[in-house]
């Protein structure tokens, strides 16, 4: 006989907001969390989100709360796992729809820009996170392997540059990602033997001989290529 004051469980959306930002030394995977401002976990950061609407969809109470939270509004979202452990809350049963995204570091700048960024928001390298609350550290975690797994065999990793980049401007962008070395001669070869990349008829100049831009061929699959 089940006990009629039990509470149902209330669900949740959070969502694991990736970006590659410049680092001191190099670039680095980053994501933002949120401070919090209240019982349970008071002060203790966060995967931004919240509770999910009577009247609304799962994508929509994500995008909704992302924008409530940090301000920011990612172009593309996924659904990345649901938790639901009895003990993942002390004051009630949740369970948390999580999602995922992607976002270019200039577009990040940009929407803070315009929105304003929340005070108790801070971008984190993935590498060196501080005490999460609840279980969102290994959400966290589960999200950048499910992130590093997919990198390896599709263009996921373009949603993290502009419409337009050099080979090497790809390839850190992996590397980020991947968190590891990739060869360049290899990698170069990989792309421009494929119809995945489309060269335009634009250079760059730097400290090397000038780097052609080149564009995704949105016809063209990286899976296509096999793992990089």
């Amino acid at each position: 006989m089940t006990d009629a004051t039990i509470e149902p469980p209330r669900v949740a959306v959070q969502a694991a907001i990736f970006s590659v930002r410049a680092g001191a030394d190099h670039d680095e995977l980053m994501i933002p969390l949120v401070r919090r401002t209240r019982e349970p976990f008071l002060d203790q950061w966060a995967l931004p989100g919240g509770w999910l609407g009577a009247e609304e969809g799962l994508e929509a109470a994500a995008g909704r709360t992302l924008a409530e939270t940090t301000g920011l509004a990612p172009s593309w979202l996924e659904q990345l796992y649901t938790f639901d452990n009895t003990d993942r809350s002390p004051a009630t049963r949740v369970v948390s729809v999580v999602y995922w995204a992607l976002l270019r570091s200039d577009l990040v700048e940009a929407q803070r820009a315009a929105a304003g960024s929340p005070e108790n928001v801070e971008w984190f390298p993935v590498e060196s996170l501080p005490d999460l609350a609840f279980d969102h550290r290994p959400i966290v975690d589960y999200a950048v392997w499910r992130l590093r797994n997919k990198a390896g065999y599709s263009r996921i990793a373009a949603a993290l540059l502009p419409d337009e980049f050099t080979l090497a401007e790809l390839r850190g962008v992996y590397e980020t990602v991947l968190g590891k070395r990739l060869d360049p001669s290899n990698f170069r070869r990989l792309l421009e033997g494929s119809e995945a990349l489309v060269p335009t008829e634009v250079f760059r100049t730097g400290p090397h001989r000038p780097a052609r831009v080149f564009r995704y061929n949105a016809d063209v699959d990286l899976a296509d290529l096999g793992p990089l």
